[in-house]
C-alpha cells in the first residue's frame, strides 16, 4: 500500500485535469499523484532505464513500475523518519519473504548502484538500518515497531513545528530529530 503514485509528467497541462478526475471518480485524497518527487533525494534519471513499462492509457498516460529492490533503493536514499521510507521497506521485504523471494543485499546494491552510481548518496545510517534488518530476517515483528517509531517521530515533529514555527527543514531535521529524541530518553530516566 502506497499513499500516493509518484509520477514524471511531461505535458504538466493536459495531465492535471485528468488526475484530477480520477481523483475525483475514485475519490482519491489531494496529493494522491506525486509530480514532486522528481525534486527529492530519491530521485533518479536513471530511473526510466531499470522500470518496466506496465501499460498505456488513451496513449497519454504510460505507466511503468520499479521492482522491489529499486523501490527500496529509492526508500533508502530518502531515508525519512517521519514517513513510511523505514516500514515500507521492511514491508517489502515481508512480501517478498512470504512468497519465497528474498531480496537480498546484492540485489539492493545493485539497484543502489544502478539509480546512483555508488552508495554515496545513501546516509550512513540508511546503510545501518538495511544491513541489520536484513540479518534481523523477522520482517513482520520488525514493521511493527518501525511503524510505531515512524508514527511517534512525526508526532514530535508536529509538536515542534507547532511551538516553533518555520524552524525545521530538511537541513537541520535530523539534528532536530536527535535532540528531540535526547530530551524524551532523559525524561524517561
Amino acid at each position: 500500500m502506497t499513499s500516493d503514485i509518484d509520477a514524471v509528467i511531461q505535458a504538466a497541462s493536459i495531465m492535471d485535469e485528468a488526475i484530477n478526475k480520477v481523483g475525483d471518480m475514485f475519490d482519491l485524497p489531494v496529493g494522491w499523484f506525486n509530480s514532486d518527487f522528481t525534486k527529492t533525494a530519491s530521485y533518479s534519471r536513471k530511473l526510466a532505464r531499470y522500470s518496466k513499462f506496465y501499460k498505456t492509457f488513451n496513449q497519454v498516460l504510460t505507466i511503468r513500475t520499479v521492482s522491489a529492490e529499486y523501490l527500496i533503493a529509492m526508500k533508502l536514499c530518502s531515508g525519512r523518519k517521519y514517513k513510511n521510507d523505514l516500514s515500507d521497506i521492511v514491508g517489502i521485504l515481508a512480501e517478498h519473504q512470504k512468497s519465497s523471494d528474498n531480496i537480498t543485499y546484492e540485489r539492493i546494491d545493485k539497484a543502489v548502484v544502478d539509480l546512483y552510481d555508488s552508495w554515496e548518496k545513501i546516509s550512513s545510517e540508511s546503510i545501518s538500518f538495511i544491513k541489520d534488518t536484513l540479518i534481523h530476517g523477522n520482517y513482520d515483528l520488525l514493521y511493527s515497531v518501525i511503524k510505531e517509531k515512524e508514527l511517534e517521530t512525526k508526532e514530535m515533529l508536529v509538536k515542534f513545528e507547532d511551538n516553533y514555527p518555520k524552524v525545521l527543514n530538511e537541513d537541520n531535521m535530523d539534528n532536530i530529530l536527535n535532540i528531540l529524541n535526547s530530551r524524551k530518553s532523559n525524561n524517561n530516566h
